[in-house]
């Protein structure tokens, strides 16, 4: 595979788990049966396992690792803080109120993760 057709791939799936993740805090939000759904809860795995995939097979077709190059470093820590944000504000909040605040610092974390990968920078401009 080549690395243009995997980095294609790899962008497709990160607006697709974006996407997904707004889609699906909007259904939580509004307490819509859709949250659900069998699809909706397995999509975003299939999603998020090409996202990391085509990540890994980048990063070793490139020579660039994490705690080396230290954009590549906030993008993995920004992607932690996202996974954890993600599940409190779809899973583990108590109250909509705390999930509505993890949404916010999820989509904080997700737009930082894009911002680092655009201008190869962790540092916010």
């Amino acid at each position: 595979m080549s690395y243009l057709l995997l980095k294609h791939l790899h962008v497709t799936c990160v607006v697709l788990s974006g996407a997904g993740f707004a889609l699906r805090a909007y259904w939580m939000l509004a307490a819509s049966p859709l949250l659900q759904h069998r699809l909706t809860r397995s999509l975003p795995h299939l999603v998020d396992t090409l996202l990391l995939g085509s990540a890994l097979l980048m990063v070793w077709m490139s020579g660039q690792y994490p705690f080396v190059h230290g954009w590549l470093t906030a993008k993995v820590l920004g992607l932690l803080a996202y996974i954890g944000f993600g599940m409190m504000a779809l899973k583990r909040g108590r109250t909509k109120a705390v999930r509505l605040r993890f949404v916010v610092l999820a989509v904080l974390a997700y737009a930082y993760i894009v911002s680092v990968a655009l201008s190869r920078n962790p540092l916010l401009s």
